[in-house]
């Protein structure tokens, strides 16, 4: 694969995970251009407004556009990215986007939840015939809706967390991610709440029971499974927004690889690869388990798109393995493109 081919790192968008995918793509960005590729970061719904010269130029900016992001605390409100668009419009897709992808060698997808994982932006690219990173639309969109994952876990003997009604449980948002819009319910009074709260996300809600034990994530690379991580909550005992991406007290502890017999840890990338297959994904996944008292691992979610900063999980089994991130930015391409080129050629033909 040559190094100076032309890529376009696709986040933010309008999505509650927005300020993630950011991070996220700026890292992939930068990991690409150190190892020769021209890459550029371009911000879905902000898209290039008042660029002068011609776009095929932004390839060769110096920085990539790559701008210093954060995380923060919280989510970023709908109401304050509208305002930065300068053009406005009803398209949740920004100026020059597409204009830009079409000049590309490909895309690197670093989208998350709304517009990134759930199929609508790789339909837009596969229609237009541009290649991109991760799975394809039908898989995207299966994956990302809770409720049509949890009927592929069942149909193929993967545990889950039983559904309810009562407390405790925990209330989510289907379509959700980052712990946005998921809410851990102790009493019925807190899930009254819960249920009301959940509604500034999406109408539609998932309450399954509150299953208490080891927390972990298994990446799957190219169709096998890397070490299991296990996530340790901080001492408040919440793994929500805060807890995922800040550090110290606040922030959650990840020992990677997790503290699994080697049947144990066996056991749970089998399930992790199981369902990455039954889903009909490529090139990688993310899937969250809890291993309950029984020693029975439940499956909470599969993520397609997960996070790629260089401390992001993904990344950090990878390394367990041996790649770098920067080789893992690349292999994701390469395993992406050889994926796209099956299709391409079937089309073409």
């Amino acid at each position: 694969m040559k190094k100076n081919l032309k890529i376009v790192v696709l986040g933010g968008g309008l999505s509650s995970e927005r300020n993630v995918s950011l991070v996220t793509s700026v890292s992939v960005c930068r990991a690409l251009r150190s190892i020769g590729y021209r890459a550029v970061f371009v911000d879905l719904f902000l898209g290039i407004e008042n660029y002068p010269g011609k776009l095929e130029d932004l390839f060769d900016l110096p920085d990539g556009r790559c701008d210093t992001v954060t995380i923060g605390r919280t989510a970023p409100k709908r109401a304050d990215v509208l305002r930065q668009r300068k053009y406005r419009n009803p398209s949740r897709i920004g100026r020059n986007v597409l204009e830009l992808c079409a000049v590309a060698d490909g895309v690197f997808l670093g989208l998350h939840g709304q517009d990134g994982e759930d199929g609508k932006i790789q339909s837009v690219l596969e229609l237009l015939g541009i290649p991109y990173t991760g799975s394809s639309p039908f898989g995207s969109a299966m994956a990302l809706n809770k409720k049509t994952s949890r009927l592929i876990m069942q149909k193929n003997g993967i545990p889950c967390a039983p559904e309810t009604t009562q407390a405790p449980c925990v209330v989510k948002c289907a379509n959700g991610g980052s712990s946005i819009g998921t809410y851990v319910c102790e009493t019925d009074a807190e899930l009254q709440k819960a249920l009301l709260d959940v509604q500034r996300y999406h109408d539609d809600v998932l309450i399954e029971k509150k299953i208490v034990g080891m927390e972990l994530t298994v990446p799957v690379l190219d169709d096998h499974a890397l070490c299991p991580i296990e996530i340790v909550p901080p001492e408040s005992g919440k793994f929500d927004y805060v807890a995922k991406y800040q550090n110290g007290k606040d922030g959650a502890t990840e020992i990677c690889p997790a503290r699994l017999s080697e049947k144990k840890t066996k056991e749970v990338q089998a399930l992790a690869e199981k369902l990455h297959h039954a889903l009909k994904l490529s090139v990688y996944s993310r899937t969250d388990f809890i291993m309950d008292e029984n020693g029975v691992f439940q499956c909470l979610e599969i993520n397609t798109l997960p996070g790629m900063t260089p401390n992001s999980l993904l990344p950090k089994a990878a390394k367990c393995a041996g790649i770098e991130y920067a080789d893992l930015c690349e292999r994701i391409l390469q395993l992406s493109f050889k994926e796209r080129a099956f299709y391409a050629e079937t089309y073409m033909a």
